[in-house]
């Protein structure tokens, strides 16, 4: 079994290591971040990212954003500092992809390899390990990866090179975001209608309209559960990448930036730190009305 250093254990990835633990490798994790209780008494906690580095032969990141990623590797105490030839970096992390080629130029210098392998799939999809998991890098570096991208999800692709993976990424959180858009418009027009908004989820569950956000998020929405399985701040970072993408590529992603914008008022509203789920809170705002508001028995 792989020895495998694991540095970001959060909402997502605390479960992404225990799903490793789970198939019976050992993790290495830096102390200098929050570490849960469990984690702490079944891992091995060293000083920093360096040690980490030393103490694996494959590093797997998963934090927040570009910045997080940056410093984990090329900090003083960063990952960088602690690789010696032929050991694999994974940053599971969703971050630009122009600057995921050039974190994995850098790492590759040192004789290592590089995979960018962001996931989907949220908080349930990391406790029961079905998260997609789209990932740029070589071939022979992937298949290494595999079993281990195995552990923790089920529809696992290689992409392409290194940055198609994040790539694929913000297609991704486009997707999920005008999904969410167009299932929160739905339930608010049909409860500003009379209708109860919960049974017209149901309904539409039967129907073309059918899909996972209707699912899941169209019932956080009726039962106003906002929290977080993937935050706001997070999503807008996601969708930053993909306008600030299109600008240079010289496209027009219009519906990403309205969701983007309703994204904003919920932030604005004290809502960044609220499930993406909760971008139907902007709607109501502006419609001064609650989807339960309408409910009827």
């Amino acid at each position: 079994m792989a020895k495998i250093g694991f540095i970001g254990l959060g909402i997502m990835g605390s479960h992404m290591a225990r799903n490793l633990l789970k198939g019976g490798h050992s993790l290495v994790v830096n102390g200098k971040f929050p570490v849960p209780e469990d984690l702490q008494k079944q891992t091995t906690v060293v000083a920093d990212s360096t040690a980490v580095a030393q103490a694996s032969d494959i590093v797997i990141l998963m934090v927040p954003d570009t910045p997080d990623v940056q410093k984990v590797l090329f900090a003083d105490d960063g990952v960088a500092k602690g690789l010696s030839a032929g050991k694999l970096v994974i940053d599971m992390s969703s971050i630009s992809p122009i600057e995921t080629q050039e974190f994995a130029k850098q790492i590759n210098a040192l004789g290592c390899d590089y995979l960018d392998a962001p996931v989907s799939g949220g908080e349930v999809g990391a406790r029961e390990a079905t998260l997609t998991i789209m990932v740029g890098g070589p071939e022979k570096s992937f298949e290494i990866a595999k079993p281990l991208f195995e552990l923790m999800g089920k529809n696992i692709s290689l992409i392409g090179e290194n940055g198609a993976g994040q790539t694929t990424k913000v297609a991704n959180q486009i997707i999920v975001a005008l999904n969410i858009e167009a299932v929160a418009e739905a339930l608010l027009f049909a409860a500003r209608s009379g209708a109860d908004p919960e049974r017209v989820r149901r309904a539409l569950m039967g129907g073309f309209a059918s899909s996972r956000i209707l699912e899941v998020h169209g019932e956080r929405m009726t039962k106003r559960t906002f929290d977080p399985g993937f935050r706001i701040e997070l999503h807008q970072k996601d969708l930053n990448l993909a306008i600030d993408g299109a600008r240079k590529l010289g496209i027009a992603l219009p519906h990403t930036a309205s969701a983007q914008q309703l994204f904003s008022v919920c932030a604005a509203n004290g809502g960044k730190a609220w499930d993406h789920s909760a971008m139907i809170r902007a709607l109501e705002i502006m419609a001064n009305f609650e989807i339960t508001e309408g409910k009827k028995s």
